[in-house]
């Protein structure tokens, strides 16, 4: 069975994620969405949370779990029995920065091999810190819409 690791912090999940997710099912007999936790990173939403929404997105997926983690991702595909780790690309830049943390955990485990699956059109130009700032923006008029009243 291939299984394979999607790591990230997911905070929120959005549709490029979930893409990114369904093209790797293609690809693998099991995926393992893991939301990573990071105590020195402030998040929007909660390790709990983000991996309650992520199941919502697969409850019609039996071969897609969803864990959270935290240290290294070569320790959790071990500990999942992964040999892959899936990363999404969206920009040159995000390439530049998947190649060098691929090298690290190829020198790791040279066993686990990270694919790089390129972004659809209408997900390139959407991230997670975008998602979170309109986010904001939304509770912040809704509470000054609020305070008006």
């Amino acid at each position: 069975m291939k299984t394979a690791l999607f790591p990230g912090s997911f905070d929120p999940f959005t549709d490029g994620h979930e893409a990114i997710a369904r093209r790797a099912l293609a690809l693998f007999d099991r995926l393992i969405i893991a939301v990573g936790v990071n105590t020195d990173k402030k998040y929007m939403f909660t390790a709990e949370e983000r991996v309650n929404l992520i199941r919502q997105r697969f409850v019609d997926k039996p071969n897609v779990e969803v864990t959270q983690y935290s240290g290294m991702t070569v320790d959790l595909c071990h500990k999942t029995g992964a040999n892959f780790i899936i990363r999404g690309i969206r920009t040159s830049a995000d390439l530049d920065y998947e190649q060098t943390i691929a090298a690290v955990n190829h020198h790791l485990d040279p066993n686990i091999d990270t694919i790089l699956l390129l972004a659809d059109d209408e997900h390139r130009d959407i991230s997670s810190t975008l998602i979170r700032e309109q986010l904001a923006h939304e509770v912040s008029r809704a509470n000054a819409s609020n305070d008006s009243l």
